[in-house]
């Protein structure tokens, strides 16, 4: 089985300024990174130290300036822009700091949304999207929209909505971001207990020492690359 990630030497640059002001800035240099299948991941860093451009290369939104990307044994790197986007649709969902919910929708539609992206809705598929919302307690929202909600409660739509297309690989940038502290850990308790039952890869970036608690091990981003902690003991 291959691995869920592999980063070989990726290295991530930015043109800035212009004229004789133009110079390029270094985020990533030289970055290593291998995920199992059903391990969580953390990473941590300080702000502008490329964890979140490090997180959209990963999931193929964005492509690194050298350096190869494996995503399931699938080399981002040598697959053309419309493949990473059908690829990132079938097998990665994500989780962000903002919640992004779409306000014309309600609930269901949006945790329904990445189906219809993927293969369309079957009457399975709108099943799970209800037991998601189950198991992270707004089943009777279901039919509500965003603008009524907590934000909590909106970030616990999204952990659900990631994981309704049955994506192999989660994604989360700074998914607490935007809660107060007692409200982040239970937002990650159910993003925990989720991946952990159904057996999904996590990679998760963050400005919070104490989410690394959730991972199987964390990293932290330090001058563009990634430095392993040790592993913490087994839960």
């Amino acid at each position: 089985m291959p691995l869920s990630i592999e980063l070989r030497g990726v290295d991530k640059s930015f043109r800035e300024g212009s004229g004789s002001d133009a110079g390029e800035r270094v985020v990533l240099r030289g970055a290593n990174l291998s995920v199992a299948p059903g391990e969580a991941v953390v990473l941590i860093g300080r702000s502008g130290s490329g964890k979140s451009t490090l997180l959209n290369i990963l999931g193929g939104l964005d492509a690194p300036s050298a350096g190869e990307v494996l995503v399931e044994g699938v080399s981002l790197t040598a697959i053309s822009e419309k493949e990473r986007t059908l690829f990132r649709r079938r097998r990665i969902g994500f989780v962000f700091q903002s919640f992004n919910l779409i306000p014309t929708l309600t609930v269901e539609e949006n945790l329904l949304l990445p189906q219809e992206l993927k293969d369309g809705v079957t009457a399975e598929g709108r099943k799970r999207a209800l037991d998601l919302l189950d198991e992270v307690g707004l089943r009777d929202r279901h039919a509500s929209f965003p603008d009524v909600l907590s934000g909590g409660e909106q970030q616990r739509v999204a952990v659900a909505r990631a994981l309704s297309h049955d994506p192999a690989i989660i994604l989360a940038d700074e998914p607490t971001g935007n809660l107060d502290a007692g409200t982040g850990m239970q937002v990650m308790a159910i993003l925990e207990r989720l991946i952990r039952r159904a057996g999904k890869t996590l990679v998760m970036v963050t400005h919070s020492p104490e989410l690394a608690g959730f991972a199987d091990r964390f990293l932290t981003m330090r001058n563009g690359a990634l430095e392993e902690s040790p592993r913490r003991e087994a839960r």
